[in-house]
């Protein structure tokens, strides 16, 4: 195999994989999955409790709501309420946030009553000890509050209830940190025998999510316990015969993770406890619950209290805000949340880096274009370098012409004579690669920032790009916007998508021509290719991929020049469109 034969292959893997991966990783993922909203539950032999669907259909957020007496949370990040039977978490609006880029759009609300549509609710409590036989909370409890009680941040809310049988409980939540809820569990035993009380913890969803993506990004259900992290997929704990149990020494977190947003517990740090990840049948509905129960009780002598603080989190994946609070409270491995990817090493980097220039210049869309001058000048003299190779290369076309026309029919005299020529002139066929094989990290690190950091979530750029983590909402099928239709999806291809093909091909025509002619043709169609691919993809990825192309231009052209190689882009247009040279019939 020749060189210039493992260039193009090189080339056409990369766009294959590329193209490939996109569609069964992403695109048909994210097909919604129908789910049945019938049923009750069955039962459970787990020590932590778990709710059952409330009734034989899915019931209404509004009239759930409704339907419990509850206490408001109000902050400059969340609204809504607990619900007082159960001392449940279930009822939140993230404020910051909305459905979509209109500003009038309804508020994400992330948590949901029990039986609700994709319901999610979090519940703290305990279960008897060893020798403890008492009456205790549970989820049909009805908690007091004083009147007017509203849950802000400095002003915790105390619920209260009385066993009837010597035992007093309380339960103190306070909301700190954006997104972040302690609550400090306590009882006073008024009874002549020692009380003990293991301390649980658990969050629960009704209804599968629908997916976004599994190989971008992971959904699911997510803990750091014991030495490390775990990952419970939907589908694996759905076929599961036994809950994943996982022991830690020492605190942990665990819960529920989607693309923008998370729901976890958070034991006390200095505990140990023992995590669980459990499929729950809701008669015709699935349910996933994750929980934790302390490995040691708490104790309340005769005349005396006991208590246990933990926390609960359930709001935006905001970088800085999950870094702060892990680092306050000492959460292990709390940044875990956020998922990086298999480019970290990258992806980390290059989403400081964005941050910082958008702080400089305001817009996440400049500050990408301000990141790809950077990463071209932190590659330049290997740019250079490959860009001056391909640039002999192109003189050398000439002398490769008259090889085929000297060994028309010998294709191994061919290769042998471009391989001495290669080598005279200190040349490598293989130069035109290097610059892909840098771009293609930056492209996968930048395209996981974009999609996955909420931070990008909804960014503007200008004109008509209002979300760069979402397509190019233009096509040139309904003429951009002029005729009144919406275009299959296959046709949406947007103005940036149109750019980014056209400098990909001006590029390409800085290349030296393959001495193949099927190996040019495809040439000539990869842009076109990834023009459709590209389509698809956030537009804050394809404004990156067209300003490097362009600056590639840029800079190959001046390279092409200085090594006395003329720069014609109307020429090599000519040239790769061979109906425009065909002259009129006499």
């Amino acid at each position: 195999m020749n060189y210039d034969s493992k260039n193009f292959i090189v080339f056409i893997v990369l766009a294959m994989a590329i193209m490939l991966g996109w569609q069964f990783f992403y695109v048909q993922p994210r097909l919604p999955k129908e789910t049945v909203q019938t049923g009750t539950t069955t039962t459970t032999t787990a020590t932590t409790p778990t709710t059952p669907a409330t009734g034989s259909a899915t019931l209404s957020r509004d009239a759930t709501l409704k339907a419990s007496p509850r206490l408001a949370i109000k902050s400059d990040y969340v609204e809504g309420s607990i619900n007082l039977q159960g001392a449940q978490l279930d009822d939140l609006h993230l404020v910051k946030y909305r459905e979509t880029i209109d500003p009038q759009s309804p508020t994400i609300a992330f948590l949901s009553p029990s039986g609700t549509k994709g319901a999610l609710f979090a519940e703290q409590g305990f279960v008897a000890g060893a020798g403890t036989a008492a009456k205790l909370p549970d989820s049909k409890t009805l908690w007091t509050v004083p009147a007017g009680s509203e849950l802000s941040p400095g002003k915790p809310v105390t619920l209260s209830w009385d066993n009837g049988a010597g035992l007093v409980f309380t339960r103190t939540i306070a909301l700190d940190d954006e997104y972040l809820f302690t609550i400090t569990q306590s009882v006073q035993n008024n009874t002549a025998a020692e009380v003990k009380l293991i301390p649980y913890a658990r969050v629960q969803r009704h209804d599968t999510p629908a997916i976004a993506g599994y190989w971008v990004f992971y959904e699911g259900m997510l803990g750091v316990l014991g030495s490390g992290s775990t990952e419970v997929k939907y589908k694996d704990a759905a076929k599961a015969t036994e809950p994943t149990a996982v022991a830690s020494d020492k605190g942990g977190w665990l819960g529920f993770t989607d693309k923008y947003w998370a729901a976890v517990v958070i034991p006390n740090q200095e505990a140990a406890v023992t995590g669980t990840f459990r499929y729950l049948k809701l008669g015709e509905r699935d349910g996933y619950q994750t929980d934790y129960s302390a490995k040691d009780p708490i104790v309340a002598a005769p005349g005396a209290s006991a208590s246990y603080r933990d926390q609960f989190f359930a709001g935006a994946k905001v970088v800085a805000t999950i870094n702060a609070i892990g680092e306050k409270y000492r959460i292990r491995q709390f940044d875990l949340m956020i998922d990086w990817g298999w480019f970290k090493p990258l992806t980390k980097p290059m989403f400081y880096l964005l941050e910082w220039l958008k702080s400089l210049v305001g817009n996440f869309g400049i500050a990408i274009l301000l990141a790809t001058v950077l990463v071209k000048a932190a590659v330049f003299p290997l740019a250079n370098k490959s860009y001056a190779s391909m640039s002999k290369m192109k003189k050398l076309q000439p002398e490769i012409a008259k090889l085929k026309e000297l060994y028309p029919d010998d294709r191994v005299k061919q290769q042998q004579g471009m391989m001495e020529l290669y080598k005279r002139e200190k040349v490598s066929p293989l130069s035109g690669c290097l610059p892909v094989l840098v771009q293609v990290p930056v492209f996968f690190s930048l395209y996981k920032v974009i999609l996955t950091s909420i931070e990008l979530r909804q960014a503007p750029f200008y004109g008509w790009i209002h979300d760069l983590s979402a397509p190019d909402p233009t096509s040139f099928a309904n003429l951009f916007g002029l005729l009144p239709f919406t275009p299959p999806a296959m046709l949406m291809i947007g103005v940036w998508p149109l750019l980014m093909g056209i400098t990909m091909w001006l590029q390409m025509r800085l290349n030296p021509t393959p001495p193949d002619p099927v190996q040019a043709s495809l040439f000539n169609w990869m842009p076109v290719i990834f023009t459709f691919m590209l389509g698809t993809f956030p537009v804050g990825l394809v404004i990156y991929w067209a300003w490097s192309n362009t600056l590639s231009v840029i800079q190959q052209s001046i390279i092409m020049r200085r090594h006395g190689v003329e720069v014609n882009f109307l020429g090599n247009i000519r040239a790769s469109l061979p109906f425009l040279n065909k002259k009129p019939a006499a």
